[in-house]
């Protein structure tokens, strides 16, 4: 199972808001007040639909397959263009107001909001509910992609953060199997930490600044980033559920991870060294990290590894944040029937299942769909499926990208952590940030 995606959205984050003009499609189709809509099925004979993919996402047997289907369907050809990370939004924010745009774009699921702010994607409302095709899709995909409360793109995979831990680390301290309640993964953690009472190891390596782990445990108590109130947002670190969370995250950091880390992120030091190194048993990742890992450490083997998703104090599994891809169609597009097509076959069932999961090893774009992989994927990767089935993403606000990228959110996490600040010190201030980043 590939991780590109999943790294490039972390390195990206959201797009910044573009500066497009309001647009609408130059197409049929086009997202209307007056119900739930099929989409067209109209002919594409002499026809060609351009669509750009990411490099990295999807495989090119995947993408044939898809392109096959469609082409059979319709009768058009697809122009597949492939698209590099560096500099792409800008590039997709000036093809989008452009009069002859691509199609149908790969988007980061956090993406869409910049590109739908101002009218470049086409609404997708009225076809939401035959694009699902019975699927429940995965919040983190489709809550990022709905923008006053308006679809503007279509789940397409998912990569999620589980517990990876070191099970011959775990199965010496005596414990066997993997935890599925939080007074069993606490319990558990205080048994290897028993085992291992050298003063710079963590039973679970977890900084401060890892705000996507502080999030787990800031949903997992009901919290939120910021709520939407008919266009302003209000940031939420105030509120009782979010003040609970962060209080459970520094109790949890401060009892399993080493003091050191309460003011560091995740790649200084690298937590994946430090598992190779055996200074931790456990760390919360993606599943591509278990490659590194093993790249680092070669004695280290598959047998050693094992996954599972963060249990909460809320009896269920933690929220995780979903990275992943949205499929989005251009407001302009000259063949948006076309694309709406094709865009339900590349999200369709079969298509998740045979190509999605068995061939790429994504997570694919539903809840049905991951109950159905659950038992054909590895007992490594079950894990990372299991923890999408409960999942969030970032608010879904064209102007999120100004709040992730100064990293204000990253220090707001560790001052809570390492005590600088309290959690209520702490939410007062950056819930004013929030106010401002994602209203302005």
């Amino acid at each position: 199972m590939r991780n590109s995606r999943y790294t490039a959205v972390g390195a990206l984050g959201l797009a910044a808001a573009l500066a497009l003009t309001a647009c609408s499609s130059s197409g049929s189709a086009g997202g209307t007040d007056d119900g739930p809509q099929a989409v067209p099925t109209s002919g594409g004979d002499g026809k060609t639909l351009t669509v750009w993919v990411m490099t990295g996402d999807y495989t090119d047997a995947t993408i044939t397959a898809i392109n096959d289907e469609f082409t059979e369907q319709t009768g058009a050809e697809v122009d597949v263009q492939i698209q590099q990370w560096d500099g792409i939004t800008t590039k997709i924010s000036t093809a989008l107001a452009t009069s002859t745009p691509p199609d149908v774009l790969d988007l980061g699921n956090t993406q869409v909001a910049s590109y739908a702010a101002n009218g470049a994607l086409l609404d997708l409302t009225s076809y939401a509910d035959d694009l699902r095709q019975g699927q429940t899709w995965l919040a983190g995909l489709e809550d990022p992609a709905t923008v006053d409360d308006r679809l503007y793109a279509v789940p397409g995979f998912a990569g999620a953060r589980a517990v990876i831990y070191n099970k011959t680390m775990w199965a010496e301290a005596g414990v066997t199997e993997a935890p599925t309640t939080y007074d069993e993964l606490t319990a558990d953690l205080d048994a290897v930490a028993a085992a291992n009472p050298e003063q710079d190891f963590s039973p679970f390596y977890l900084p401060g600044e890892y705000w996507y782990a502080g999030m787990q445990f800031v949903w997992d108590a009901g919290g939120e980033i910021a709520t939407d109130d008919d266009g302003t947002w209000a940031g939420g670190f105030e509120s009782d559920e979010a003040q609970q969370g962060l209080a459970d995250f520094a109790e949890f950091q401060n009892e399993y991870s080493t003091p050191a880390s309460q003011t560091l992120d995740t790649d200084e030091p690298n937590q994946d060294q430090i598992f190779a190194d055996g200074k931790t048993s456990a760390i919360l990742h993606t599943n591509g990290a278990i490659a590194l890992i093993k790249e680092a450490n070669p004695a280290l083997t598959d047998d050693d590894f094992g996954t599972f998703p963060l249990p909460g104090k809320s009896g269920e599994t933690q929220p995780v944040m979903l990275g992943g891809s949205d499929w989005g169609i251009a407001a302009k597009s000259q063949n948006a029937d076309l694309a709406l097509q094709w865009t339900k076959i590349a999200t369709s069932p079969d298509v998740q299942q045979e190509w999605v999961v068995g061939n790429d090893g994504w997570i694919p774009n539903s809840e049905d769909a991951i109950e159905v992989a659950t038992d054909t994927v590895s007992e490594i990767e079950r894990g990372f499926f299991q923890a999408a089935l409960n999942s969030k993403a970032t608010p879904s606000s064209a102007d999120w990208a100004a709040l992730e990228g100064d990293r204000s959110i990253n220090s707001f996490f560790s001052s809570v952590v390492s005590g600088s600040k309290t959690p209520e010190e702490a939410a007062k201030g950056f819930d004013s940030t929030v106010d401002d980043a994602l209203n302005g």
